[in-house]
């Protein structure tokens, strides 16, 4: 099992490089994360974009493209879709998001020509390593799933379970997250809770243990577990938190990230390939870890 991110990073060298194809590549940070991994040999591949801009760029921050293909397309969709082509048509292993909007990358993923859809929900995947919590701690759905019902949440604990594989996470402990710990008829976040236990003990869902309802406390905290009286072997242990919703994983996604001093990384599963989508608020070690992560899940 990954522990740190370190150790990722280590990873992702020993199982590269894996070729990337950047949409609308133009981009300062995402070229100078490109940059980071290509320096480590994780990544060579293909940059469509604004050439006369992506060899400014460059050039500026000294990035060798010797390892890439350069591909002139300028409109935003057109060079979505490309990069994503260049993928399904396996050329490429993995995408990535440039200086476009998140909408426009993912319309091209979930083009029904060349994209990579797969049937299944997408779902956004952080990785954390929190220095308070005893290991990698998995967050989502942080960025694509509104309010999911509990057949979409099913969905998303399984995208989970292919990044959980990369991570070398055995059987993975899935944390179900609500406001409180019993089943409350006037609380979907618990009836799901429940549901998607009993899922997994009639074997629907597989690969992970899955527990719940946790409150955030209990499920990271065993002595907040213990005082509580959860008697759940699993709390305090978690591997994954599954949020109830987009705006809970969201600020959780950024409590980590901005006031716990936590590394990450985030990653769009559900695809036939992985998507890195980064903001441009992530830190510069957030979007190499990210890359790296990616690299790891096209490796399985």
């Amino acid at each position: 099992m990954i522990k740190n991110f370190d150790e990722l990073l280590a990873l992702a060298v020993e199982r590269g490089p894996k070729r990337i194809a950047v949409a609308c590549a133009q981009d300062d940070d995402v070229l100078k994360a490109i940059k980071s991994a290509y320096d480590k040999g994780i990544v060579n591949g293909y940059l469509v974009g604004n050439v006369e801009l992506i060899t400014k760029i460059a050039k500026e921050i000294d990035l060798d493209l010797s390892g890439f293909e350069l591909i002139n397309i300028i409109d935003l969709a057109e060079a979505s879709l490309k990069a994503v082509e260049l993928v399904s048509t396996g050329k490429a292993d993995l995408v990535m998001k440039g200086l476009v909007d998140t909408s426009i990358i993912l319309k091209a993923v979930l083009n029904k020509e060349v994209g990579l859809r797969t049937g299944n929900a997408l779902s956004h995947v952080a990785i954390f390593d929190v220095p308070t919590y005893h290991k990698i701690l998995l967050v989502t759905d942080a960025a694509m799933n509104i309010a999911p019902d509990v057949n979409t949440k099913k969905q998303i604990i399984e995208n989970t379970l292919f990044v959980t594989k990369a991570l070398n996470i055995e059987t993975p402990n899935v944390g179900i997250i609500a406001a409180k710990e019993k089943v409350t008829e006037s609380m979907i976040a618990t009836v799901d809770a429940g549901e998607l236990v009993k899922m997994n003990q009639q074997g629907l869902i597989t690969g992970c243990k899955v527990g719940g309802p946790f409150a955030l406390d209990n499920a990271v905290s065993k002595e907040a577990a213990e005082i509580k009286g959860i008697k759940d072997p699993m709390a305090g242990d978690v591997d994954v938190l599954l949020c109830p919703t987009i705006e809970a994983g969201n600020v959780l996604y950024k409590a980590l990230n901005f006031l716990a001093n936590a590394k990450s990384a985030g990653i769009i599963v559900g695809a036939k390939a992985p998507v890195v989508l980064t903001s441009r608020a992530d830190s510069d070690d957030s979007k190499l870890n990210s890359i790296a992560l990616g690299v790891l899940m096209a490796a399985l």
